[in-house]
């Protein structure tokens, strides 16, 4: 008789490509749906917040139901491979629909269109998840190879997740800029200095793209530009486009063939330029261009004494729109080839069973184990807190930290915080074990991350525009999260022993499959903090509503500050405040929880062990 032989190298790596594909939908989801319908389409903050947490709950109640599904399921290719594909197939095209919203929707249709597509992606996520973890028994022989084939797929998810987080919004500019202009839907104006009182203003940015204070003005006279402003027509409803003081308001990027050149254009914004103007018996403009370079291109363009040229200018709003669509369209058929490539390499068995348990299963093991009880709320409470970072970190790179080079900025830290999540996780943890348990390593991680979280307010505070200090406190943060990620899931496996011991029965399947419930929980919850946040302090890319498009950029101040794209000091200072005390008081609850009702010690581990031998 033959006897199965392990793994091969390509069904390995058919599993594992899967993993990426499945988790590079889910972190672009995860981690962009909030920006995308709020800051981008305009949609309310406090509706998305509420669509979010209510899609994510649904969707973890949602899971035992397609478990039971999945379960009962018998054909030919098996159990688990049809779900996974068509989950696959359905879950692409719900992602591309919802990263392109259709411009003409009104506010409302907006919110209605956000909240169809968010919940649809959700179930049919849950589709192709459920069947891809539980399918492992059916190609596996149990034991280390399937201990091994976990960790495999848990790491390759996380190269997937890695992959959108550094990439999205580096793709979306590089896409958007190239596809922005020639989209069906946009409308082109045109028009000259000569028809309107235009002025102009070169401003130079330093070595890491901020603006600085070194300038030279242009008025009206020694100024020749043409200007093509191109966007959506919904962008210019109801504009009047012979009315300087709106249709120029719109612009908010423009791109140069002959210097690089990030730049803002606004209506009666620049109070210092115009007084300037009114100082030197000049007439003030009623438009003023300004021109964000770098050292090579402000003195060349510093030596005329007449600005004249060219301008080709689109929203930036539109960039980052069409961007995302594109964008997703290339993640979604990457998805789709990576499960096919899973379902076409790995082989069923024809008989495997797949133990599911119900909400209500779950539920009661909770109430009837309440260290596995404490560590579940620990876990939302942890999840929670970081996910308010990370649905807020955009922001604060684009509105805060800011800068015409933002985009690399974030780009560059993402990196590094993932880097270091992934090195914590396998080595620092190991390291930190072979000197302390399991109990002092949880504290550990959690000051650590709470002493990350009070230097970058402090950073933040100070008003530090280069990227490279906040490695700092990323590394504090991301370090712990990494680690609190591995404790975390050993603490809940101490509570299966525990659960038998108090309640004589094992409920080790009913109480991992909380995992994926208490996270999306989490996530869920704190897209609902950080919704809240964007709408209380007003931060978006157009402060006053997608329709309006009034600039946030006030005066020369916000120039001389590096802000690309500024927002006034309260909300500057109340995004800093949420994105940092928040996470730190939701981790000192978590803290105290934990700390006054975990009890599992490793001396009573032993205790426990020693206790259900006697039992058998």
């Amino acid at each position: 008789m033959s006897t199965k032989k392990g793994l091969t190298g390509r069904e390995k790596f058919a599993y594992g490509i899967g993993a990426v594909g499945k988790d590079m939908v889910y972190m672009l989801s995860a981690s962009y749906v909030l920006y995308y319908f709020q800051d981008i389409m305009g949609v309310s903050a406090i509706a998305m917040g509420i669509i979010l947490l209510i899609a994510r709950v649904f969707d973890a109640f949602n899971d035992p139901i397609m478990g039971v599904i999945v379960a009962k399921t018998k054909t030919r290719w098996g159990k688990f491979r049809p779900w996974l594909l068509i989950g696959t197939v359905t879950n692409a095209v719900v992602l591309i629909l919802m990263f392109a919203a259709p411009p003409t929707l009104d506010a409302k249709g907006l919110v209605a269109y956000a909240a169809i597509t968010y919940i649809l992606w959700g179930i049919t996520y849950t589709m192709m998840d459920i069947p891809y973890w539980s399918m492992i028994p059916a190609f596996t022989e149990g034991g280390k190879e399937r201990e091994g084939l976990s960790a495999l797929a848990r790491s390759c998810a996380g190269v997937g997740s890695a992959i959108v987080t550094i990439l999205t919004v580096m793709c979306v500019a590089a896409l958007g800029n190239s596809l922005a202009g020639k989209n069906a839907d946009n409308k082109t104006y045109t028009f000259t200095s000569q028809d309107k009182s235009m002025s102009s203003c070169v401003v130079l940015l330093d070595v890491d793209g901020n603006a600085t204070s070194t300038m030279k003005s242009y008025d009206s006279e020694h100024t020749d530009i043409e200007v093509t402003v191109t966007g959506t027509g919904k962008m210019f409803d109801g504009v009047d486009v012979q009315d300087a003081d709106t249709v120029i308001s719109h612009v908010l990027t423009v791109s140069s063939d002959n210097a690089k050149v990030s730049a803002k254009v606004g209506s009666d914004i620049f109070g210092e330029i115009k007084a300037k103007y009114a100082d030197n018996g000049r007439a003030s403009s009623d438009a003023v261009v300004v021109f964000y370079v770098e050292q090579d291109a402000y003195d060349r363009l510093t030596a005329a004494d007449t600005l004249t040229g060219t301008v080709n200018m689109e929203s930036t709003l539109e960039v980052e729109r069409v961007g995302f669509k594109y964008f997703t369209i290339i993640v979604g058929v990457l998805f789709v080839v990576f499960t096919a490539i899973t379902c076409i390499f790995i082989k069923e068995k024809s008989s495997v069973d797949m133990q599911t348990a119900s909400v209500g299963q779950m539920f009661k093991a909770l109430v009837q184990n309440d260290q596995a009880m404490t560590i579940v709320i620990t876990i939302v409470l942890i999840n929670t807190a970081t996910y308010i970072t990370s649905n807020l970190l955009i922001y604060f790179f684009k509105y805060d930290l800011a800068g015409s080079n933002w985009q690399g900025n974030y780009t560059l830290f993402n990196t590094f915080a993932g880097g270091i999540q992934i090195i914590a996780m396998m080595l620092f943890f190991p390291l930190l074990r072979k000197a302390f348990n399991t109990l002092k390593i949880f504290y550990i991680g959690v000051f650590s991350a709470v002493a990350g979280y009070v230097i970058l307010l402090i950073m933040a505070l100070m008003g530090t525009k280069n990227v490279f200090p906040f490695f700092v406190p990323g590394f504090f943060i991301m370090g712990a999260v990494g680690i609190l990620n591995v404790i975390v899931t050993i603490f809940l496996a101490n509570t299966v022993d525990y659960g038998e011991l108090k309640n004589r029965r094992r409920d080790e399947s009913v109480i991992f499959s909380m995992q994926t419930f208490v996270v999306k929980l989490a996530s869920g919850i704190a897209a609902l903090v950080a919704s809240v946040c964007l709408a209380v302090f007003d931060i978006q890319a157009d402060s006053s509503g997608a329709q309006t498009g009034s600039m946030l950029i006030r005066s020369l101040k916000d120039i001389a500050s590096g802000a690309d794209t500024a927002l006034d000091s309260s909300s500057v200072i109340g995004l800093r405040m949420v994105m940092t005390l928040a996470p730190m008081v939701v981790l000192i609850i978590a803290l105290f929880i934990f700390r006054s009702r975990y009890i599992l010690t490793d001396k009573k581990l032993e205790e426990i062990t020693a206790e259900l031998k006697s039992r058998s």
